[in-house]
């Protein structure tokens, strides 16, 4: 319809900018009581007259080195295991709180030996490999660099120490995408470096090679190409399957807005770009025919009938039932509560008075996943950290929620440790380690209650307070509905203003909207 306003039009008219002049970025220290009293440690909150382009220091590099840093703080804090408490039984790592799997699988899943991901049957118990394909590539290429002389104990260390350089550029990346996603608020990325459970979380595993990709997903949809977007997301979902659960956001939203074409291009590519990947693993002949491998199947084999695990709540009541659920009962019940979750968040996003953010959704239905799965591993903060900087840049709730992270991140430990001491119980009995979870539980659903809140009352939003609509939507950023149930299909309660005072109508029904 020609008298719609494009979202570019829409944009310029509000923060009044040029071709030439690009927007004024957002002071956090400006408009957060917390940025601010944290910036007087170097020195006080960034002056109105700074100029950006005039030194090397622009926020996304000061961000990346950053993220950079707290990395390296997070390898020193692995130190007194690759000092050897990897090594010397099972109870010395967890007293340490710096347990990874990194160094144990490299002999584990059959790198140590040479043998190859899903194509090799493995010693032991686990006969494959049990991760998604791109991350066994991941793995497989860190163990090329690592030299196979010396001990089995030097090989691991070499292994993990080679891995934490990959990570460490991945999370760069993060910080750099995060930073560069929402055009006017790249001091928001700070929050993906200084996160304290980051730092902690960032080698226990491989999952912050999914959490870039995911990452440069979102850049590439917020900058409207969404080709690459999907590609991207498709890539993520082949390291990690979280990643596809943000096509669900993405659906909801280009429904209300009626971009059928943007969301139909990056799932076609999401799906060609994993397909490009799996298929080759996925697929074996034979005499018979052509069938799915074993090795490429065991991921999605694995997850389904692994038992009930750490950080669930499917643990506290399995601790605490005389009989308890069974492993079908308990995926049945977690599939439903997660099905119902989607439901909710989708009928959110199209009542709402003003249509949510994609960030806002993604984290949603992300942490949902999360509080409803049978398991809970302690980096899984990994993948909402970006989100939530993106979601709700807020210090103060998102401090609140990664101190809740802490000392999860240590409960678990501690419960190890007592679990694995004998009778010296050093450690953290079963009814704490229940209170750690309940805390992890507890910080998660406060920081979607808060997500939830800005969704429904958009004056609320920090990112539209700012007198932004959608800046990480790409082409849903300015758009008007087409789509709307409920509420959402009348004018909004709740009025939402720029810093300029004027009143911000981004996201209103067509009908709204005058020629």
């Amino acid at each position: 319809m020609c008298g719609m306003p494009s979202a570019e039009t829409t944009r310029t008219s509000v923060h009044k900018t040029t071709s030439a002049q690009q927007p004024e970025p957002v002071r956090p220290t400006k408009e957060d009581e917390v940025a601010a009293a944290g910036s007087e440690l170097i020195g006080g909150p960034i002056g109105r007259r700074v100029l950006y382009a005039a030194t090397w220091w622009t926020p996304v590099r000061v961000i990346a080195l950053v993220a950079i840093g707290m990395f390296a703080l997070g390898m020193v804090q692995k130190m007194p295991c690759y000092d050897g408490a990897w090594f010397q039984g099972a109870s010395s790592q967890y007293t340490h709180a710096c347990y990874s799997d990194i160094p144990h699988l490299y002999e584990g899943r059959g790198f140590a030996d040479g043998l190859v991901p899903y194509f090799d049957k493995l010693p032991g118990d686990m006969e494959y490999l049990e991760y998604p394909v791109l991350t066994g590539v991941f793995m497989e290429v860190a163990s090329w660099l690592t030299p196979g002389s010396g001990s089995i104990q030097h090989q691991e260390k070499f292994y993990w120490m080679v891995n934490a350089g990959m990570l460490m550029a991945c999370t760069a990346v993060i910080a750099v995408c995060v930073a560069r996603t929402q055009r006017r608020r790249p001091w928001d990325g700070l929050m993906v470096a200084l996160a304290p459970a980051f730092a902690l979380t960032a080698t226990i595993n491989w999952d912050l090679f999914a959490v870039a990709l995911t990452a440069a997903a979102m850049l590439m949809w917020a900058r409207g190409r969404t080709l690459s977007a999907g590609i991207l997301l498709g890539l993520a979902t082949a390291a990690k399957l979280y990643p596809a659960l943000l096509l669900g956001p993405l659906l909801i939203l280009c429904w209300r807005a009626g971009r059928w074409r943007a969301f139909c291009v990056t799932a076609g590519a999401a799906v060609g770009a994993w397909l490009v990947v799996n298929l080759p693993v996925m697929i074996t002949h034979d005499a018979t025919g052509f069938h799915i491998r074993e090795g490429w199947a065991k991921f999605y084999t694995f997850s389904q009938e692994r038992g009930v695990d750490f950080g669930s709540v499917w643990l506290i009541l399995s601790q605490r039932m005389d009989d308890p659920l069974s492993t079908d009962t308990v995926n049945t019940l977690a599939t439903a509560l997660m099905l119902l979750a989607c439901l909710g968040v989708g009928a959110l996003g199209l009542t709402a008075p003003r249509r949510p953010r994609f960030a806002q959704l993604a984290f949603l239905v992300v942490a949902a996943f999360i509080l409803t799965n049978k398991v809970y591993s302690p980096q899984y903060v990994l993948w909402l950290i970006p989100l939530a900087a993106l979601a709700r840049p807020r210090w103060r709730d998102f401090l609140i929620w990664q101190a809740c992270e802490v000392a999860y991140f240590l409960g678990i430990w501690l419960y190890l440790a007592y679990t694995t001491s004998g009778d010296a119980h050093k450690g953290l009995p079963t009814e704490g380690y229940q209170l750690a979870v309940m805390v992890h539980l507890l910080g998660t659903l406060y920081l979607c209650a808060v997500v939830v809140r800005d969704i429904l009352m958009p004056e609320r939003d920090p990112v539209r307070k700012s007198g932004d609509d959608d800046p990480s939507g790409g082409v849903l950023d300015g758009a008007p509905d087409v789509f709307v149930l409920g509420q959402g299909a009348h004018p909004p309660r709740h009025a939402v203003h720029s810093t300029e005072g004027a009143n911000v109508r981004w996201g209103a029904t067509s009908t709204d909207v005058s020629p």
